[in-house]
């Protein structure tokens, strides 16, 4: 399983904005690049936003390049707006739903439940991330790990809101699939149209 393993904070600040979901992320205090020459930039090319946007989402899901270039690939041929579809392919990720779902109480975290074998869609166990699910799709938690502590403090300590793309189940630990997310059901602060610019040059 191919994932980042760089400092955790790195792209926070490069981004200019807390991509690690920890609630000590050192961006507050430091709201610049890091580096010697973070501060001194002061003229942004627009190659430099385009990639930045892209840097930031493939952070926010702890995709690596190749990847994602792939989801960019398979999105530009389906039909529809190529960013939104893109958005849609990276909400569809087993790790993120799980995350959506508040199973988890960060996407790096869900990862890893996934990842040990945890989930069952449809009854079948899935231990990977970046498995593809769809509207129908039943996710549950396998019956051993039903009590696990790290879920079940995620749950209790949950503070956002449940997407209305998918139905949630506490006691049964089951997640559902309503439909695919569309864009205003999308709560990622990404300008997608600057991607899509940067990939079609």
């Amino acid at each position: 399983m191919a994932r980042y393993t760089g400092p955790r904070h790195r792209a926070c600040r490069r981004a200019r904005t807390p991509l690690c979901q920890s609630k000590r992320c050192p961006v507050e205090r430091r709201p610049y690049p890091p580096g010697q020459h973070g501060r001194g930039r002061i003229r942004e090319s627009d190659y430099l936003i385009q990639l930045r946007e892209k840097q930031k989402l493939r952070a926010m899901y702890g995709v690596l390049e190749k990847q994602f270039r792939r989801y960019y690939e398979e999105a530009d041929r389906r039909p529809g707006v190529t960013g939104e579809v893109l958005l849609q392919l990276l909400e569809l990720r087993l790790d993120n739903v799980v995350w959506r779902a508040g199973f988890a109480a960060t996407r790096p975290q869900a990862r890893q439940l996934v990842n040990h074998g945890h989930f069952l869609v449809n009854g079948k166990k899935v231990d990977i991330p970046s498995y593809q699910v769809r509207p129908g799709d039943v996710i549950t938690v396998k019956e051993r790990s039903r009590d696990l502590l790290v879920i079940q403090h995620s749950i209790d300590t949950r503070d956002r809101v449940i997407p209305d793309w998918i139905s949630v189940d506490d006691d049964q630990r089951r997640i559902e699939i309503l439909a695919r997310p569309r864009r205003d059901q999308i709560d990622t602060d990404i300008n997608e149209q600057l991607i899509v610019e940067l990939y079609s040059k």
